[in-house]
C-alpha cells in the first residue's frame, strides 16, 4: 500500500500547480491587527483571521529566492550579553533564507544558503544547539550543516550575504543512499539527526529512519537505520519519561509511515526495534504528528494528508481532521477520537506548544486549536479553534478547498510570541496571538 498511496499523493501534488509562485506581491511591514475578522485592506493581501494579528509579510522574492516557492520553516534563538535574539530559517525550492525576527514581528533579511544540488519543493530544516541541519529531496543534496552563529555578523544587516556551499558549511553529510531525504528529524538530547524518506525505498534502510550522530557537527557519522516498516514520512524523536514505565529513559521515535502510526525504540540506534505499528480508521496517508506534552507523553496528535482530498473516514466532508492517539501504552496506542476544523482544507504540519495545536492546514492557513481538555475527554469533543490566520484568500468565497497550496509549516516556539508561517506561493508571514481577544 505504501508505494500506491505515495504515487496518489505525488499525482495530487503535480495537479495542483503548487510550484507556481504569486508574482508582484508587496511586503507588509506595518503591524496589521485582525479587526472584524480581517487583517489588511489591499487586493490579494486581505486575510481572514481570528485572534491572530499580522506583524509582517515578506514575499519569497524579497528573501532572495529566484524560484519564489517556499516549504518548511524552523527557528533559532540566541542570547548574548543578556540580549535575546530570534531568527527564522525559511526553506525554499532553491535554498534556505535566514532572517532575524525583531520583537515587533518585522524581519531583517540576512542572507541565504543555496541548495546543495538542484531545486526541490521538499526541503526540511531542524536545529540542534547552534547548528542547522538542512535536507532535501533534491538528488545528491545530502544534509547541509550550517553554523548559525554566522548570522550574528552585524554586516548582514547592511548587506545580506549569499553563503557559499563550498566555504560556509561546517560540514556536508553525504551518507544518504541517493543523497536525498524527505524530512529531517532531530533528537537534541541525543545529538542525533534522523533522515527519513530517503530513497531508494528498497534499499538497506528501506527509506526508513537513518540515524546520524552530530555530537561533532564537523564530522556527522551514520550510526544505524530502521527500515523494517518501510518508508517513514516524518517523525518526532524524544527521550521517554511517560506512563509506560518499562520504557522510561529509552529513546523513542513516533513515526508516520504512510499507512501506519509506528513507534520505534531507538535507544541503541545501531539496533533499533519496532514497539508497535498501527493501522487506523480512515487511513489514507499517515503524514506527521506531535505529542501533547513532551514531559508526559500520554497523547499525540496526527494529521493524515490525503483523507480530506480522498474523502475518507471522518473526512468525507473534506474538513480538516486531526487524529487523537492515546499513547500511554506504547505497544498498543489507541485512536480515541478526532478534532474537525470548521473549514475545508488539507492538513500539513502541526506542532504543539503549551496545550495549543498549531496546524498549518494548507489553503486555510494557520489554525490554532485548544486541546487542554484532552486528559478529561480524549475524544476531542472539547477541542475548539481559538485562533486562525488564513493565508490564501483566493478560495474564501467558496468556503475553502481540499487541495495543496498556502501554508506549509509554522514555528510557534519563540519566547516573544511571534509565530512564523511559511507558505508555498506567497512568502513568510509573522503573526502574533492576540490573547486579549481570545475567547
Amino acid at each position: 500500500m505504501n508505494a500506491v498511496v505515495e504515487e496518489i499523493r505525488a499525482d495530487v501534488v503535480r495537479a495542483t500547480g503548487i510550484f507556481d509562485p504569486m508574482e508582484g506581491l508587496e511586503a507588509i511591514t506595518e503591524y496589521t491587527p485582525c479587526i472584524d475578522g480581517y487583517a489588511g485592506t489591499k487586493a490579494n493581501s486581505t486575510f481572514m483571521c481570528r485572534n491572530l494579528d499580522l506583524a509582517s509579510f515578506t514575499p519569497h522574492r524579497d528573501l532572495g529566492s529566484t524560484a519564489q516557492v517556499g516549504n518548511d520553516i524552523w527557528g533559532w534563538a540566541h542570547t548574548s550579553d543578556g540580549v535575546a535574539r530570534e531568527f527564522g530559517l525559511v526553506a525554499q525550492m532553491d535554498g534556505t533564507a535566514f532572517v532575524e525576527v525583531l520583537p515587533s514581528g518585522q524581519i531583517t533579511y540576512l542572507g541565504r544558503l543555496p541548495t546543495q544540488s538542484v531545486n526541490s519543493v521538499w526541503r526540511d530544516i531542524k536545529v540542534i544547539g547552534d547548528y542547522a541541519y538542512i535536507g532535501s529531496e533534491a538528488p545528491e543534496h545530502g544534509i547541509q550543516v550550517f553554523d548559525l552563529l554566522k548570522l550574528l555578523d552585524s554586516s548582514l544587516f547592511i548587506t545580506p550575504r549569499e553563503f557559499s556551499i563550498a566555504t560556509d558549511l561546517t560540514s556536508h553529510y553525504d551518507g544518504l543512499p541517493e543523497g536525498s531525504s524527505h524530512n529531517i528529524v532531530s533528537h537534541a538530547g541525543k545529538n542525533l539527526i534522523v533522515a527519513v524518506g530517503a530513497t531508494p525505498r528498497l534499499g538497506v534502510c528501506g527509506a526508513g529512519l537513518i540515524f546520524v550522530d552530530v555530537s561533532d557537527p564537523k564530522n556527522p557519522q551514520t550510526v544505524g537505520c530502521a527500515g523494517e516498516d518501510g518508508y517513514v514520512h516524518d517523525a518526532q524523536c524524544l527521550t521517554y519519561y511517560g506512563p509506560d514505565t518499562k520504557y522510561n529513559g529509552s529513546d523513542i521515535c513516533y513515526s508516520f509511515n504512510e499507512d501506519t502510526f509506528t513507534i520505534y525504540n531507538i535507544t541503541d540506534p545501531a539496533d533499533p526495534s519496532i514497539i508497535s505499528a498501527t493501522f487506523y480508521y480512515g487511513v489514507s496517508y499517515s503524514h506527521q504528528g506531535w505529542v501533547h506534552d513532551e514531559k508526559n507523553q500520554e497523547y499525540l496528535y496526527m494529521n493524515d494528508e490525503l483523507d480530506e482530498a480522498l474523502m475518507r473516514g471522518w473526512a468525507t466532508d473534506q474538513k480538516t481532521t486531526t487524529y487523537i492517539w492515546d499513547i500511554k501504552d506504547l505497544s498498543r496506542p489507541i485512536l480515541t477520537g478526532h478534532y474537525k476544523s470548521p473549514v475545508v482544507a488539507i492538513d500539513h504540519n502541526l506542532y504543539v506548544h503549551n496545550g495549543l495545536i498549531y496546524e498549518s492546514n494548507y489553503k486555510s492557513g494557520l489554525r490554532i486549536v485548544d486541546a487542554f481538555s484532552v486528559a478529561e475527554d480524549p475524544t476531542g469533543s472539547g477541542f475548539f479553534e481559538t485562533a486562525f490566520f488564513d493565508v490564501h484568500p483566493e478560495d474564501d468565497a467558496k468556503g475553502g478547498e481540499a487541495v495543496f497550496g498556502g501554508a506549509w509549516s509554522a514555528y510557534p516556539y519563540f519566547d516573544s510570541g511571534n509565530i512564523l508561517v511559511n507558505t508555498l506561493e506567497r512568502g513568510l508571514f509573522v503573526v502574533k496571538l492576540n490573547i486579549s481577544k481570545t475567547d
